[in-house]
């Protein structure tokens, strides 16, 4: 038996990779973030183990690697940063300040 998402074509996406589409896809599935039951790890063709969240879309499973940076994005989404990029653009997710959220953690 087969499972549904057997014929689906698998992408490992790095935070440098992100799409605006695959970060909206990550903020309506993992609305308050995610934990670390929804953190799938693997080895990948390297031997390197692999820490990703999971999002499926019609015809692919995108597998999101852990990241802190993706966790502080996805914390600070606003669908209205993206809409003058086109869902495709994987120079459209900038990296976040990560010296202003290293800050908000000691106020």
């Amino acid at each position: 038996m087969k499972h549904k998402d057997a014929n689906l074509k698998r992408v490992i996406v790095d935070f440098k990779k992100l799409t605006p589409e695959i970060l909206a896809l990550l903020v309506q599935k993992y609305p308050h973030g995610y934990d670390d039951d929804n953190i799938i790890s693997f080895k990948n063709a390297k031997n390197e183990l692999v820490e990703a969240v999971e999002v499926i879309t019609e015809d692919t499973k995108y597998l999101v690697r852990v990241s802190t940076k993706l966790e502080l994005t996805m914390e600070n989404y606003d669908v209205e940063d993206y809409e003058d990029f086109e869902e495709d653009d994987s120079e459209a997710v900038q990296d976040p300040d990560m010296e202003a959220a290293e800050e908000d953690d000691f106020v």
